[in-house]
């Protein structure tokens, strides 16, 4: 009942059923902490290990929607978390597309792991992403790995998402975006929806005002 409760308050709000399918299908419960597993269905955020948190599924909702992440897409998530953000991105980009996530904090690096293991187009990766996808000992975004390079088209993604609040505008993030792909981005208590149009223009939309745990870099 809370489940369907959820999911009726979401449409209320406009998320479009696209993305309320997409979660549907991704069980909340399997990503919050066993404690918390009779509030996973409940509009607020719950706590992680270390300190982190589990966003409230509305806004999870709303960033998957201005993502719009369609079949096929390959995403780069920063910030894990619990892996379910990640899950429900899996979900809209299908077999033929894939989502790599990293996540710094090696318990919940290895507390999404084993959440995402049965979601077959996700990669999950213990690494400090908050400048992009790199070697595990390269802080540059322009030491992209092989691994990456095979993942997505030469270390560029069409869709990016931040789950974190960085400090200022994630500019080493948006090099690995594709032109005219999109990128979701809290920036402070602001949260912007980022296009490149192409290799310098970037259009920049402020979508609201959202509290987010700090970007460990």
């Amino acid at each position: 009942m809370q489940k369907d409760e959820l999911f009726r308050e979401l449409l209320l709000q406009g998320v479009r059923e696209g993305v309320i399918n997409a979660m549907k299908k991704v069980p909340r419960e399997d990503f919050v902490l066993p404690e918390d597993a009779d509030k996973a269905y409940c509009n607020y955020p719950l706590l992680l290990h270390e300190g982190q948190t589990i966003s409230q599924p509305l806004t999870v909702a709303l960033m998957t929607e201005w993502l719009d992440v369609r079949a096929g897409h390959k995403v780069l998530e920063v910030g894990a978390g619990s892996g379910y953000q990640a899950a429900i991105l899996s979900v809209l980009a299908g077999p033929e597309g894939g989502v790599v996530t990293c996540e710094v904090r090696k318990r919940l690096y290895e507390f999404a792991r084993k959440n995402l293991e049965r979601y077959g187009n996700v990669k999950v990766v213990h690494a400090d992403g908050s400048k992009g996808y790199v070697e595990r000992n390269s802080l540059t975004s322009s030491n992209i790995s092989k691994e990456l390079r095979s993942f997505a088209d030469d270390g560029k993604f069409d869709r990016i998402i931040l789950t974190a609040s960085a400090k200022k505008m994630p500019e080493a993030l948006l090099g690995h975006l594709k032109e005219g792909g999109m990128a979701v981005l809290p920036v402070g208590d602001e949260m912007y929806l980022v296009e490149r149009r192409n290799k310098n223009k970037f259009l920049k939309e402020m979508k609201g005002y959202f509290a987010f745990v700090p970007l460990v870099e």
